[in-house]
């Protein structure tokens, strides 16, 4: 019986866990010099593009500002860089049957336990694209994908967490 208990909080911790974290990646235009962008300012015309409430897009765009002034960059009307912002939700269903039986073979009447738990989440992906605002092209893409969560207090949280992991990884180094 401890054993079944000792499981069932490493699945708990698991799925926990799995549900906290923000998986990044990035992707970079490697002829592109980084050192020459100080400035920047949000794309309008594709942030109007992003199908979330205009609430969230909000919460988006003071992350990125946050961020990006952590960073040393200044938020300018005469911008090198402009800003956009992409979505995209699934709704994930997650199936876990576990359990023990006695006896031989697998008969489900026999003594034991069998457990069949059914989770939901929503999965969400946010692309944040630097684009050059002289040349009108994309320079760096940054995504990050997590769970999301719908309480209005745990949002904002949630927002800058996934804001932070995907502006860490700007501006790229470059490996020689």
């Amino acid at each position: 019986m401890k054993t079944i208990k000792l499981l069932s909080l490493l699945l708990i911790t698991a799925f926990a866990v799995s549900c906290s974290s923000v998986r990044v990646a990035s992707d970079y235009d490697e002829a592109v010099d980084f050192n020459q962008y100080k400035t920047y300012a949000f794309f309008k015309e594709g942030i109007d593009k992003a199908e979330i409430s205009d609430l969230d897009k909000k919460r988006i765009l003071r992350a990125i500002d946050a961020e990006m002034q952590k960073k040393g960059f200044t938020k300018s009307k005469n911008p090198d860089m402009l800003i956009s912002i992409f979505t995209h939700a699934n709704e994930k269903v997650d199936v876990n049957n576990w359990g023990y039986n006695y006896g031989w073979g697998y008969n489900p009447w026999m003594w034991g336990m069998n457990r069949t738990t059914v989770t939901t989440s929503t999965e969400g992906t946010l692309y944040i694209d630097l684009i050059d605002a002289r040349k009108k092209e994309l320079i760096w893409q940054g995504t990050g994908t997590g769970v999301l969560t719908l309480n209005r207090e745990k949002k904002q949280q949630r927002i800058n967490e996934f804001v932070s992991k995907i502006i860490t990884e700007f501006p790229p180094v470059k490996k020689k």
